[in-house]
């Protein structure tokens, strides 16, 4: 695990230079406050989203507790750490595609449980290194303390982190190459998000440029992709590293 990882095919969910991943984003989850009552139509409502993004043709999944406004701003309980495990369950049985998954607002110590007993294969973590101001209050990075966790439970997994994530702002403002660099050379990340600066929020092309050209490991948009757009922004990002040869 690893950013400088001598064989990308050790961590690396998709054989696609640039793959589409398609984001299901749950219902409410049991005990949080929009939850209806019911968890079967929190399963139900997230297979139909993976079935038609399978059938789209699209490259992977990632799964987020998006409707657990207001989110934690680290550590969930542990129902929805069970909660996230039984509806990704689900979704394995019935999804071929890799899985992955984002804990909000920022716990990827959860993020890894849950990957641990469904098999999944990639994390998202908002927050990695560094602290950011955020609506829930300022969350720092744990980098050193989540790793030695996925090495005990998940050692498989690989991990995309955010670079000035959306819904929020670094402490300090540095450039956005620094921040990418310490983030995988520092922090361990195996990749790199850039966002728009909100949900659904058009990533910047030229930042996303400047990460690219900042480090050596695969650079993904999180935010903003649409049909029209999506061939533009896909000739920004790359999946696979530099010196990627295929398998």
């Amino acid at each position: 695990m690893g950013a400088m990882t001598s064989d990308p095919r050790q961590v690396l969910p998709f054989n696609e230079p640039q793959p589409l991943i398609g984001m299901v984003h749950l219902r409410p989850l049991p005990g949080t406050l929009y939850f209806d009552d019911s968890f079967d139509p929190v399963i139900d409502a997230a297979l139909v989203d993976a079935w038609h993004l399978q059938q789209a043709g699209f490259d992977g999944l990632i799964v987020e507790n998006f409707g657990d406004i207001p989110f934690r701003k680290n550590r969930v309980e542990p129902h929805t750490v069970a909660a996230m495990t039984a509806v990704i369950g689900e979704i394995r049985r019935e999804i071929e595609l890799p899985i992955g998954l984002n804990v909000l607002r920022n716990d990827p110590f959860a993020a890894t449980a849950v990957a641990s007993a469904t098999g999944a294969a990639f994390i998202r973590v908002n927050v990695l290194t560094g602290i950011m101001a955020t609506d829930q209050g300022l969350i720092e990075g744990e980098a050193a303390d989540l790793f030695a966790y996925i090495e005990r439970i998940a050692p498989w997994l690989t991990l995309y982190a955010d670079i000035h994530v959306k819904h929020a702002a670094p402490l300090v403002d540095r450039p956005i190459a620094e921040l990418a660099q310490e983030t995988t050379y520092r922090g361990g990340a195996d990749g790199l998000i850039v966002t728009g600066t909100e949900t659904g929020i058009e990533v910047d092309l030229e930042e996303m440029r400047t990460v690219r050209n900042a480090v050596v490991v695969p650079v993904l948009a999180g935010s903003g992709v649409s049909h029209e757009n999506v061939q533009e922004i896909r000739a920004e990002c790359e999946v696979l590293p530099k010196n990627w040869t295929g398998i």
